[in-house]
């Protein structure tokens, strides 16, 4: 008995203790930090950051998504909300085409006190960065970042292009529907768009009857794919898809031909910059979001007319868009990122809720508006509902004019 009093003396003790040092039932309560954070607006500035590669692999793509973000805050520069004016300030960061570098420029727009992302160009550099945007609980909003891993289980991320399950079966369907029975594919390892478009490429390929005749990938960085184009030119396939950067494409296309490959080359959205166009690119068709000809929408044209406009007016941004003022889909998915937040201040004005991001984060879940291209609205996952890919090729007129021709509007069942 003696030994048990003891005993439970030390328990009660004990008990008392860990109480004292918040243990027990005190330890039930969440502490304030495990609240959901957000940044709020200070202030008569809205920030909005601009995280996109301008050098790298992707650099000359993740510009012209820029440029159209730049354009947009020239046309909607301040909003008004409950009575206050608030100018809309860009904040830009070059996450470099690179996932390490993508997180520290993540952690610099954060520490800048920005209250939505507009981004990125390459959904590997989205993926790579967004649990910082999460942890922050500032909402980021992808113009062409078409990877689903971009917003799976990412209630803050969302993005205004088509997603690659869709845009891989649109590229198979347009081979199947020309006729094409045996394809290669070539991907980059370890890149996050690149493997995913290959394999619903593949995945929808086969199950229209194709078959794949050649899997090839190369590393980042590689520059001679000699080696994989013999593969391949054993193969002898009908078509070669190829969902890669715009630099690759530039290293690759005259191999292919040189290699005495003649075989159909199709890609993906990031082949539709102009710097891909030369007389081996010649017969070349890929997917993207958008074109500057199609005047069905009448927002869409207003936007290709100004933005041409925005381009002329200063040499270097025609620089920035590959020495023309052709529009590209991602310009006017970089616009429509921006309007989409925009679209969500809009929504606050008449609410009397304190402006902070994770307040522009549930306006954004339920923005709905006609944009450039096309419908924008969000599904429960944070992706806009789109069910229309334009198809677009190089001639040898666009070697002259340096711009792309239409060939057909593609959708899926």
């Amino acid at each position: 008995m003696k030994k048990i009093s003891l005993l439970l003396v030390v328990v009660l003790m004990l008990s008392a203790f860990l109480t004292g040092c918040g243990g027990g039932a005190a330890d039930e309560e969440k502490p304030d930090d495990a609240a959901v954070k957000s940044i709020a607006v200070e202030g008569d500035v809205i920030k909005i950051g601009v995280f996109e590669p301008t050098t790298g692999e992707n650099g000359g793509g993740g510009m012209q998504e820029v440029l159209g973000a730049r354009f947009a805050n020239t046309v909607a520069p301040t909003v008004t909300i409950d009575g206050k004016e608030y100018k809309i300030e860009l904040v830009e960061v070059d996450n470099q085409s690179d996932k390490t570098a993508a997180v520290t420029a993540a952690q610099t727009l954060i520490s800048q006190g920005v209250v939505s992302v507009i981004g990125s160009y390459g959904s590997g550099v989205s993926i790579a960065a967004s649990q910082t945007f999460v942890d922050a609980g500032v909402p980021a909003v992808g113009a062409s970042c078409t990877n689903p891993q971009v917003t799976l289980g990412n209630d803050i991320y969302f993005r205004v292009c088509f997603l690659d399950p869709f845009q891989g079966t649109v590229m198979a369907t347009y081979a199947t529907e020309q006729g094409y029975k045996n394809a290669a594919v070539i991907g980059q390892n370890g890149d996050d768009y690149s493997t995913g478009l290959a394999g619903y490429f593949k995945q929808a390929f086969e199950g229209q009857g194709g078959t794949i005749v050649a899997d090839e990938t190369y590393q980042t960085n590689e520059s001679d794919f000699n080696a994989i184009l013999t593969t391949i030119k054993a193969a002898n396939p009908d078509v070669v898809f190829i969902p890669s950067s715009i630099t690759t494409a530039t290293l690759i296309l005259p191999q292919i031909k040189a290699n005495g490959i003649n075989a159909q080359v199709l890609a993906g959205d990031t082949w539709e910059n102009a710097t891909i166009i030369s007389n081996e690119s010649v017969g070349v068709a890929f997917s993207t979001f958008f074109d500057e000809n199609d005047t069905s929408n009448p927002i869409a044209a207003k936007f290709v007319t100004d933005f041409k406009a925005y381009l002329n007016s200063d040499p270097q941004n025609i620089a920035y868009n590959a020495n023309t003022d052709t529009v590209a889909a991602v310009s006017a998915l970089g616009y429509d990122a921006y309007m989409a937040i925009y679209t969500a201040l809009q929504s606050l004005d008449g609410s009397g809720a304190e402006l902070n991001s994770m307040v522009i984060r549930d306006a954004l879940a339920k923005v709905s508006f006609d944009g450039v291209t096309g419908k924008i609205s969000f599904d429960d996952n944070g992706d806009a509902i789109k069910d229309t890919a334009y198809i677009k090729t190089i001639t040898e007129e666009s070697v002259t004019n340096k711009e792309f021709k239409f060939i057909k509007t593609q959708t899926v069942e």
